[in-house]
């Protein structure tokens, strides 16, 4: 690496230790010349995520969504593209070490998310429709989360999810899940609440630049839990009548997840794209997407336990026009949230 020239003010606020988060005395890697690290012990704890993206100036970059083999163009990626934040994957030399127990990365683990981040998601969601956020809170966190949501299950308290339209009878044979909805003040959910509060900060940031939307609030948190045995939602779109649901933000709590032996993948079928994109739900990942038709998807079989944790965030002129029209299915979990000023988890 070598040491970072003075930056300007426009540039500063791009600049960090992509481990870190830290943005003083900064290294440059030495390769792709673009990206940045508080010390060298740092570059190298990133090098096996980085040297998949790390190019030297000039030199194209291989994209990274694939198609099934022997599939056409309306083949599904086995993994959708930009999966992770500008940065997540690390910058380092090229002698950089496989250590991949980080810390978490872009300095999530803070009250604000950072601007890259930020760009990130504008930049997918308004191109692709879809984001994916790897890392999004760190480990202790997130196992904090999932030892929350594991004591509420317990509880029994989970019921099985409904529709949208209530006229089927038979739910089981659409969804198979398990939910129940928490507001975060309950007793023993307070790192369910802290993970609801880093959703708010991270649309607030993103606010009016999402679309055209102009986003004022979001329902409760849905826990939601596949109990394996081949349970899953057959593909369906999230708000089709227009409630005021425009980005569907999902947080997974899967450690060491593997679709292969345990399937839970969730498919999208983007409108207008020719690929369709799997996400699987591994632990600490985030996933954005608009709520609507332009984003039919699927959960396909689990055969093992699946938790997950969703929001929806609403729009505030659609979801008006919802209420006088009485499409408040999902309204009833609603709350209005102020997203100009940062949350408060304490």
């Amino acid at each position: 690496m070598e040491k970072e020239k003075p930056p300007s003010e426009l540039d500063r606020d791009r600049q960090y230790c992509e481990l870190c988060g830290k943005m003083e005395n900064l290294l440059k890697c030495g390769r792709c010349r673009s990206s940045f690290y508080c010390s060298k012990e740092h570059q190298k704890q990133h090098w096996k995520k980085h040297k998949l993206i790390c190019k030297e100036p000039g030199k194209a970059q291989i994209s990274r969504e694939k198609k099934s083999p022997g599939q056409g163009d309306d083949a599904c990626s086995p993994q959708t593209a930009n999966t992770e934040t500008p940065g997540v994957g690390g910058r380092t030399s090229e002698d950089g070490s496989d250590n991949n127990d980080t810390a978490t990365p872009n300095g999530q683990t803070g009250s604000s998310p950072t601007k890259l981040t930020v760009e990130y998601i504008i930049t997918s969601m308004n191109s692709q429709g879809f984001c994916v956020v790897d890392n999004f809170l760190g480990s202790e966190t997130g196992f904090g989360i999932l030892e929350n949501v594991k004591a509420l299950y317990k509880t029994g308290r989970f019921t099985d999810g409904q529709l949208v339209s209530q006229k089927s009878d038979s739910n089981k044979n659409i969804r198979g899940d398990k939910i129940t909805w928490i507001e975060g003040r309950e007793p023993g959910c307070e790192k369910i609440f802290f993970l609801m509060s880093r959703m708010d900060d991270l649309i607030r940031h993103c606010n009016g630049k999402l679309g055209n939307y102009k986003i004022n609030g979001r329902t409760k948190a849905m826990v939601a839990c596949y109990p394996g045995k081949g349970t899953g939602y057959v593909r369906h779109v999230d708000n089709p009548n227009g409630d005021g649901r425009c980005v569907t933000c999902i947080y997974y709590l899967n450690k060491d997840w593997n679709v292969k032996e345990h399937g839970g993948l969730l498919r999208i079928f983007p409108e207008g794209m020719a690929q369709c994109a799997d996400i699987e739900p591994i632990f600490d990942r985030l996933l954005l997407f608009w709520s609507d038709r332009r984003n039919p998807h699927e959960v396909q079989p689990a055969f093992a336990t699946r938790y997950a944790i969703t929001v929806w965030y609403f729009d505030a002129e659609e979801r008006a026009r919802a209420k006088e029209k009485y499409l408040t299915s999902a309204g009833e979990k609603g709350v209005k949230v102020d997203l100009n000023k940062s949350s408060d988890p304490s």
